[in-house]
């Protein structure tokens, strides 16, 4: 937050170098290291015990609701509770990008963050078509919901692990849901005219073997602090302007219900809530 920028724009689980292969926005590409290797821990280190009443959290993911960090923003837009998707399980980007825009209207006074959810899975490009049924869904959802921990198909990353799909397969279409994302980014980019910052908050395994693990890991499991987890993008888009920003006292908004929350946050494959 001490960093220099009127929009801040999330990408879920964004490596540095797959974003600086296939990004398609100017701007100025540096790097910085995230505070953690998984949205909660990325959350709790940015904002545990801080007021930033001057900023808007526009967000996909329902992490956030289950922090308890308190009225740490002016607003929170629950975008992955207005705009989810249930054939797909998850919040297309095309729902962030029209809750942004919004929020950009009606709060000309406020940072803006925008937390896109790709290309954190499921996949929803067409190359995810040839992994078949991949998500962990209902382990996680039964885990949250009453303890009995069970699941339907596996993970993404288990299939890797299992040899059921190769891994190329599954690289590339997680590099396929970073290209359905950015031309969402990108016209965000060139509808606000104040200055833009493209990052992540935290970065993906994509095989590495990692000590005292023989084996290649995926994924992004919380506390692990490796280049391919940590190392992010930060593209700076300068714009034509800047906002007269301003702290206002929190816009208050009623409690999500804890079993949505749960039920979204299990269909995104999170375990730990």
């Amino acid at each position: 937050m001490d960093e220099d920028w009127d929009n801040l724009l999330i990408l879920d689980a964004c490596r540095y170098d797959q974003f600086t292969r296939l990004n398609t926005i100017c701007g100025n590409l540096e790097a910085r290291t995230s505070l953690g290797s998984a949205t909660p821990e990325f959350l709790e280190k940015n904002f545990h015990d801080s007021i930033h009443h001057d900023t808007v959290y526009v967000t996909a993911n329902p992490m956030y609701r289950t922090l308890n960090l308190g009225d740490v923003f002016h607003s929170v837009v629950d975008v992955w509770n207005t705009g989810w998707d249930e054939q797909q399980k998850t919040v297309p980007p095309e729902e962030v990008t029209e809750a942004a825009l919004s929020a950009h209207e009606k709060y000309p006074n406020k940072r803006l963050i925008v937390h896109f959810m790709q290309p954190h899975y499921p996949f929803i490009g067409n190359s995810s078509e040839s992994l078949g049924d991949h998500a962990g869904f209902e382990h996680t959802y039964r885990a949250v919901t009453d303890g009995e921990a069970s699941r339907d198909n596996p993970t993404v990353w288990e299939l890797i692990e299992s040899g059921a799909i190769d891994e190329r397969s599954a690289l590339d279409a997680y590099d396929e849901n970073l290209t359905v994302v950015l031309p969402h980014v990108e016209r965000l980019v060139n509808e606000f005219p104040e200055k833009t910052v493209v990052t992540s908050d935290h970065g993906n395994l994509v095989g590495e073997r990692i000590l005292p693990f023989g084996s290649a890991r995926y994924g992004h499991p919380r506390g692990t602090y490796t280049e391919g987890l940590r190392k992010v993008p930060w593209l700076i888009i300068d714009g034509k302007t800047r906002k007269e920003v301003n702290a206002e006292t929190p816009r208050r908004v009623r409690n999500e219900d804890t079993d949505v929350v749960s039920e979204r946050l299990a269909n995104l494959g999170y375990t730990e809530t």
